[in-house]
């Protein structure tokens, strides 16, 4: 019997995962990893033997080697060697889970063998840790020595983890990354997302702030909930609630666990926005930062008539569907249309005309918001169906050939964040990517769990398209929503935000709402403690502990007053 862990019988040799794009991070939270796991002795192999742990995602990853007896449909015993990946196997604790990819390899120790590969993604869980397979090799080649995988009675295999963060256990979102999630209500991934992208727009975080929301019933006032969130979510540790901010909206708690529609959601709640901040000093800032123009015009083939409107937007809905990336759909969207045959255009004095339809881009805002059509209507079928075919989208675009005149600020652009869904137009779930600082490094918002990734995850995996990718193997992936910021202007949208930007009874209406919840949660506690008198027990112990009861109280609420720094 080979024991596990065994250092008389098996060794592990930690190796540089070296993947592209890579993160550079040495620590126990880094994303990826490759080890090498040897066992000795493999001819005495009996039982199942783990590696030691190599840690990914602050998990403990292990490579489980054992033998297998299969029958053949002859009833013949055959033998083959099992090769697995586990993943946190020696917790008991329920609801956590982790989604990992990567590559079992059984290494040949010939200089011209060839090793044995097999890849694997799994959604790791209490009740299914490890994953892999069965009948790895069969135990006749792994005994062939022109396989050369055996030497002096050892066999070396090498794993390669990709993994993503976990839920549900041993994951803080501020130790590894700086920044805090926010938690689902049942069905709000998609509002998540979009609120992430709003926070990390810094000068318009600085502008919430700064509406006056003195008086306003913390209920009914979506400003004032907003600001509590922006609040949460950049002094807080923990992940951030959401439930004033859908009551001010006037949801009831049913309506959380409805996905709404997340365009709709945006331009109610930038107008919303808007409309709160008219009358005050940051008036205007909404549509200084997303407002561009367009002139729509119909031009008569004819005869000199032609008929123009300017038009104002605040995000742009771009064609996917037969699209190789996002030149072509800009390309599409200000491609003309020609009015003809029963469909001519009613040119007055002139009569019915042929003419062509079109828009022209006048200006691009300095936040872009790029709605890709990934759900649209199909009448065959009478419902929503969802386009993952691959679309391309850049990290940097130019859209000046795009503009009807030459801009006097070139329209250079930088991705700022990129909202995903994965699943198919009956469902699924929504994360997204945020460059925060636009610097190239990226994090992954998942409700209440964020984590670093690389660039390649960020972008590429996200184009969509054949499910035979690895990082697409659960649901279909794709990007349905991207956020540009103009170049020139990056350094004013993600200007820093400090406490001192934050108005102090802003602070100090916040801080007290904390300290009551601490102390109403406190209070809670204290009332559902059971002290009973005991006659065995004297009067003074019976009110000693009542005092020690109150101190905790009172400690807590002192607590509670200094955890911010608001005052």
């Amino acid at each position: 019997m080979i024991e596990a862990g065994s250092e008389e019988n098996s060794t592990v040799e930690k190796l540089p995962a070296n993947p592209v794009g890579a993160i550079e991070d040495d620590d126990i939270a880094r994303p990826e990893a490759t080890f090498r796991f040897t066992v000795q002795n493999i001819s005495q192999l009996k039982e199942q033997v783990l590696s030691p742990p190599c840690y990914v995602r602050c998990l403990p990853w292990k490579i489980l080697v054992l033998l297998r007896h299969t029958s053949t449909p002859e009833r013949q015993q055959q033998r083959a060697l099992g090769i697995f990946l586990q993943c946190n196997g020696d917790c008991d604790t329920p609801g956590w889970s982790c989604y990992g990819l990567g590559e079992l390899k059984l290494l040949s120790y010939k200089s011209d063998g060839e090793h044995l590969c097999r890849k694997l993604h799994h959604m790791y869980h209490c009740k299914e840790d490890d994953w892999g397979f069965a009948h790895f090799v069969s135990w006749d080649d792994l005994l062939d020595p022109d396989n050369g995988f055996i030497k002096d009675d050892s066999i070396t295999i090498e794993a390669h983890i990709v993994a993503e963060a976990p839920h549900g256990i041993s994951w803080d979102s501020k130790k590894h990354t700086g920044f805090v999630g926010l938690k689902n209500q049942g069905a709000t991934c998609y509002m998540n997302s979009l609120l992430q992208t709003l926070f990390f727009t810094n000068v318009l975080r600085k502008a919430v702030y700064k509406i006056p929301t003195v008086g306003d019933d913390s209920s009914r006032s979506v400003a004032f909930a907003l600001q509590r969130v922006f609040y949460d979510l950049q002094f807080t540790d923990k992940p951030v609630a959401t439930k004033r901010l859908t009551k001010s909206f006037g949801w009831e708690t049913m309506d959380s666990f409805m996905q709404h529609d997340v365009q709709e959601f945006l331009r109610v709640l930038l107008d919303k926005l808007e409309n709160k901040m008219k009358g005050t000093v940051v008036e205007g800032t909404v549509p200084k930062l997303f407002e561009g123009k367009m002139t729509s015009f119909i031009k008569c083939k004819n005869v000199n008539c032609t008929s123009t409107r300017v038009e104002t937007f605040y995000d742009i809905q771009l064609s996917v569907k037969e699209k190789n990336n996002i030149y072509e759909s800009f390309k599409d969207y200000i491609s003309t249309e020609l009015l003809e045959g029963e469909n001519k255009y009613d040119a007055g004095e002139h009569g019915l005309q042929e003419a062509e339809k079109g828009v022209r881009f006048d200006v691009f805002p300095p936040i872009l918001h790029l709605h890709l059509m990934r759900f649209q209507y199909d009448p065959q079928s009478d419902a929503s169906i969802k386009f993952n075919d691959k679309f391309e989208f850049y990290e940097e675009i130019n859209l000046d050939p795009y503009l009807r005149d030459i801009p006097t600020s070139p329209a250079h652009y930088t991705l700022h964040a990129v909202l995903v869904h994965s699943g198919d137009n009956h469902g699924g779930h929504y994360v997204v990517f945020i460059n925060p600082k636009g610097d190239g490094k990226w994090c992954k918002f998942d409700d209440d769990v964020v984590s670093r990734c690389s660039k390649q995850e960020a972008i590429e995996y996200n184009y969509g398209g054949k499910e035979d990718a690895p990082h697409l193997a659960r649901r279909a992936t794709s990007a349905y929503m991207l956020i540009y910021i103009q170049t020139s202007q990056l350094k004013y949208v993600i200007q820093e935000v400090t406490e001192s930007d934050i108005p102090s009874d802003l602070s100090e209406r916040i801080n007290e709402e904390m300290r009551f919840e601490m102390v109403r949660t406190c209070g809670r506690k204290i009332r559902c403690r059971k002290y009973k008198s005991d006659t065995s027990v004297s009067s003074a112990k019976y009110y000693a502990k009542i005092l020690t009861a109150l101190k905790q109280f009172f400690t807590l609420q002192a607590l509670a007053g200094s955890k911010y720094k608001g005052r």
